[in-house]
């Protein structure tokens, strides 16, 4: 797939660690492996599902270097490059192109809030310093930075190689009205907040989503349901899926569960995850289970 018209399903991948916190560099295959056979159109590195706040360069640079061989050209890979400072994002930006990304996701600066003038200086400077695709994050639940649909427009309009935008501002089917009208169509839109409002993002306009990875099949479903124009099938699907989507979507929690989902499945060994983030509690991971018993078919009513 070029990486000029991005769409489809692309699973945030998430870092696979030992027991006691290390790189599962098999576990990490096998969970990309996994990911391909299951439909993904596509790869998002070092988001938030990701664990990429918890991760160090270098781990950064070996974990890109390993998954671009492995993918082999498969599918795209969208790299989370945004910093706190704008030369650090440069960089980061920079080596993620020349290691093999197809495209960049960049958080705003969030430590130090800039106004428009100084969003618009910051995707700027990356801009002219890359040559693939840029999809802006407009995430402010995590950032606490607000880009309206205006803002983002103007970015498309003025900012080379500005295509994309991961709109994961709630109310989010709303604000995927706005960013494509006030961009007439020009920017390609994907969702977030592990898909919650999938189907109403697509009804709306949105051209793909990046979710946590542990459903990845259900939601490429629903994308070839969507696309085949079944929205009977894709709504239903949707909504049996919906429990756990929210779930995964708690706040500090949802990477745990992603991950106890897929070593459930056998795709990885472990569901350690590296502090700050949180790990599901005994009563939790009881929660989880009925959930995912009844996503696979197994619960009872």
């Amino acid at each position: 797939m070029n990486s000029n018209c991005l769409a489809g399903i692309f699973p945030i991948l998430a870092t696979t660690f030992t027991d006691d916190g290390a790189l599962d560099l098999e576990s990490q295959a096998n969970l990309i492996e996994y990911l391909l056979r299951q439909g993904a159109h596509g790869l998002g590195l070092f988001g938030n599902a990701s664990e990429g706040y918890a991760l160090t360069e270098s781990e950064r640079r070996q974990l890109l270097r390993l998954i671009v061989k492995q993918v082999n050209g498969r599918v795209p890979l969208v790299v989370s490059t945004g910093h706190t400072g704008t030369d650090a994002a440069i960089e980061a930006s920079r080596e993620a192109e020349a290691e093999g990304a197809s495209a960049l996701m960049v958080l705003p600066p969030y430590y130090v809030k800039t106004g428009s003038d100084g969003l618009m200086h910051y995707y700027q400077s990356i801009g002219s310093r890359v040559s693939i695709p840029i999809m802006i994050q407009d995430a402010p639940l995590m950032s606490q930075v607000t880009m309206p649909a205006a803002l983002l427009a103007r970015m498309e309009r003025e900012i080379e190689n500005v295509r994309y935008v991961k709109v994961e501002a709630p109310p989010t089917a709303p604000k995927t009205t706005e960013v494509l009208q006030a961009s007439e169509g020009r920017l390609t839109v994907f969702g977030g907040l592990n898909c919650q409002f999938l189907y109403e993002e697509l009804e709306r306009g949105a051209k793909g989503a990046m979710p946590n990875s542990d459903i990845a099949g259900i939601y490429v479903r629903i994308w070839d349901y969507f696309q085949a124009r079944d929205t009977r099938e894709a709504w239903q699907l949707f909504v049996h899926a919906l429990p756990l989507m929210r779930f995964g979507l708690q706040p500090g929690l949802g990477v745990s569960a992603a991950k106890h989902n897929l070593q459930v499945a056998g795709v990885i060994r472990s569901a350690a995850v590296r502090h700050p983030t949180g790990s599901l509690t005994p009563e939790s991971l009881k929660e989880l289970e009925l959930l995912r018993n009844w996503v696979n078919g197994a619960a009872t009513k």
